[in-house]
């Protein structure tokens, strides 16, 4: 179901109105701390974009509508999302804490890739829920991905990875995507197991990609989760999960400036369908209209 408020609505409105005032200024920082852009960077955003309007001496909302799609792109672009994939196999490390979407996000991300003609293997490394496995496997199936599994119950997971791996090396599969633990039973530590998997698969092939899974329906909260990712798992991009369209749009540029780190993917749905490359200008287009 649609938002009943959206950022694009919110501007449609804002923008319509004959002439900037002072009045655009309080409703636009309402509306982007509302697309939980947070109170901070949306104050940073009004003052930038008023300081640009002086600037070019306009008072024209079409004028302030076009200043804010290039300041926001201009921000997202800081950072490069594009998918560095080239290598064969090219290794692809998924982390993120349970909860998340990971899951789910993997079998997506087979999907977005073997749609691209690329071919896919998933392992299944997150080896301390035997649910996480069954749930990977048919997520990866229904994506038409090949699976490697654990040999036995509570295999260690670098030689999950490690296996598979191997597997795709023989068999000229192009991309391996990595499931990967979101916490532990053991009393060793969930970074140092992960090192221990980036460690052993790097003996066969560097490691292409470590994608971390935020789901944006927990904000500024979800970041704090995963910030021993962020400063552990040498993390290369961000997948952003159960984004809602605008409504909650700002999290993207948000989350991107908090953690220096690129979005590389989002989701906006349930389907296997529903996992799509980041680009900056429609993403903006979508969001601002």
């Amino acid at each position: 179901m649609a938002p009943s408020w959206s950022l694009g609505s919110a501007l449609r409105g804002m923008f319509a109105k004959p002439t900037i005032d002072d009045d655009t200024w309080d409703d636009l920082e309402t509306a982007l701390i509302t697309a939980d852009f947070g109170a901070d960077l949306s104050e940073q955003l009004v003052e930038e974009l008023r300081g640009k309007v002086e600037r070019y001496r306009t008072t024209d909302p079409a004028d302030l509508q076009r200043m804010l799609r290039e300041t926001l792109e201009e921000r997202f672009a800081r950072l490069d999302s594009t998918l560095v994939l080239s290598a064969r196999p090219a290794v692809v490390l998924v982390v993120g804490v349970n909860g998340v979407g990971k899951t789910t996000t993997i079998g997506k991300f087979a999907k977005f890739l073997i749609s691209r003609g690329r071919s896919v293997l998933v392992g299944a490394a997150d080896t301390f829920r035997a649910a996480a496995v069954e749930q990977l496997a048919t997520w990866a199936e229904r994506a038409g991905a090949r699976v490697v599994r654990p040999q036995q119950p509570g295999q260690d997971p670098a030689s999950v990875a490690f296996q598979s791996v191997e597997t795709a090396q023989r068999d000229g599969v192009d991309i391996v995507l990595v499931d990967t633990a979101g916490r532990l039973q053991t009393k060793s530590g969930l970074m140092d197991e992960l090192g221990k998997v980036k460690r052993v698969v790097e003996k066969l092939s560097p490691i292409a990609e470590v994608l971390l899974v935020l789901d944006a329906t927990t904000g500024q909260n979800g970041v704090a989760q995963a910030e021993a990712f962020i400063e552990h798992a040498g993390v290369t991009g961000l997948v952003l999960t159960k984004l809602d369209g605008s409504a909650k749009g700002g999290f993207v540029l948000a989350v991107q400036e908090r953690t220096n780190i690129p979005i590389k993917l989002i989701g906006q749905g349930e389907g296997i369908d529903d996992l799509a490359g980041f680009t900056p200008s429609s993403f903006v287009a979508q969001l601002v209209g």
